[in-house]
């Protein structure tokens, strides 16, 4: 399994409008439920008012399109994180998976999964 590094710095925030949010950007990936609307973008891409906001996230793309049969991948990458003790935080697309770790545990992780045989670019 191929993992491509993404070089931006992204942020997971809340707005409180989705005005904010501008879906021209390269990443833009948005959640909206009753209770919330959540965004995580490139940090330089932040909306100017948020609601709440964490920065300091780097993130890596699992290449390929993913087919919905496909099962345990995800898994097995939090677990590989998990015992690592790495947490982090996953967006899901139609064609795959972004995972997201805090910025001071990046290289870490990519070590931790390089060793179990993932490939890394």
């Amino acid at each position: 399994m191929k993992l491509n590094r993404i070089e931006q710095d992204f942020t997971i925030c809340t707005v409180a409008d989705e005005s904010e949010i501008d879906l021209t950007k390269e990443f833009c990936f948005v959640g909206k439920t009753d209770e919330e609307i959540s965004l995580v973008c490139m940090t330089e891409d932040v909306p100017e008012h948020t609601l709440q906001r964490e920065d300091g996230w780097r993130a890596f793309r699992i290449e390929g399109e993913l087919d919905f049969s496909l099962i345990g991948i995800l898994a097995g990458i939090s677990a590989l994180l998990a015992k690592a003790k790495i947490g982090i935080f996953v967006v899901s697309t139609y064609r795959t998976d972004y995972v997201l770790v805090k910025r001071a545990q990046y290289e870490d992780a990519l070590e931790v999964l390089a060793g179990a045989g993932y490939e890394i670019n």
